[in-house]
């Protein structure tokens, strides 16, 4: 396998693919000012990250400017986003993939917002600020509040299974929806697993992969799977049980000059509006305490 093939290089590896030296590399190690992870005592790079650690600290001439990324807020579903994107008519597009594909987005220059709701542990305050800070491709970045929302197990109508929480749908062989890879509710589910000590391998999973919340609570509806996480809200509209687990944020993470565009500033205004906080009181669940709030700014 060549070196343009591999996802992670070593040191030696590292420093030729960028022309270092090698302990000019380790300076860079050291300082946290290139990305790299350690694995059981070496350092490993991904290769990825390097290309984007390169491609963010790119000279360009004057009166060439970076093309404008389209007007989508990619990442995460939220019932209560969708509600301000649509009221607010800030004109911008909604592309819900998950919370890690929306900020793969952001990175790469294919939406101009993020919405994410990503887990390092569980009730990690900081968990979102700390992905974006992570990514040396967005220097330029800052993470607002959206809103704090509530998470928890979706059951059927009735809890026919007399399911308390998650250990007891481990052992009562319920069958979990399932997100995709990097979605922040799957980030929670198996953060909650970890907590829990439940091995993961114990759990029952449903058939099939739901791409959002909604994709989750119809599938829980229709009998295709007996529980899940997603938000309070969700299960609302569903008509769904719900069994409290955790609060976390929602925020959105953009570069700086997204901020200021006029589809932004709408957006942001209507959050601070009247609407916003009847509306989240309609759906249930949501905090808008440190809505619009700037939890970052690199």
């Amino acid at each position: 396998m060549s070196m343009q093939e591999q996802a992670y290089l070593t040191t030696e590896e590292a420093a030729g693919y960028l022309r270092l030296g090698e302990r000019k590399l380790y300076e860079l190690v050291a300082s946290g000012g290139v990305p790299c992870t350690k694995v059981s005592g070496k350092w490993l790079f991904p290769r990825a990250a390097l290309d984007r650690w390169l491609e963010a600290g790119l000279a360009r001439p004057d009166g060439l400017r970076l093309a404008e990324p389209p007007p989508i807020i990619g990442g995460s579903q939220d019932s209560l986003l969708e509600v301000a994107v649509r009221d607010s008519h800030c004109g911008l597009a909604l592309l819900a993939e998950g919370s890690q594909a929306g900020l793969d987005r952001l990175v790469r220059g294919e939406v101009s917002i993020a919405a994410i709701h990503l887990h390092a542990t569980p009730d990690d305050d900081g968990a979102n600020p700390a992905a974006v800070r992570a990514e040396p491709g967005l220097h330029d970045a800052v993470v607002i509040g959206f809103a704090r929302r509530e998470q928890g197990l979706l059951v059927a109508p009735g809890n026919p299974l007399g399911l308390s929480g998650l250990v007891s749908a481990v052992e009562r062989r319920a069958r979990f929806a399932r997100r995709q890879k990097g979605a922040g509710a799957q980030l929670l589910l198996e953060s909650l697993i970890a907590r829990e000590g439940v091995p993961a391998p114990s759990l029952t999973l449903a058939e099939g992969i739901c791409a959002t919340g909604q994709d989750l609570a119809l599938a829980i509806r229709t009998g295709r799977a007996d529980c899940g996480i997603a938000s309070r809200a969700i299960a609302g509209a569903f008509g769904l049980e719900f069994l409290p687990l955790v609060w976390e944020h929602v925020d959105l993470a953009m570069r700086r000059r997204s901020y200021f565009e006029p589809a932004t500033q709408r957006l942001l205004a209507w959050m601070r509006g009247p609407a916003m906080a009847a509306r989240a009181r309609e759906l249930g669940g949501y905090d808008l305490s440190q809505s619009g709030a700037v939890r970052l700014n690199r």
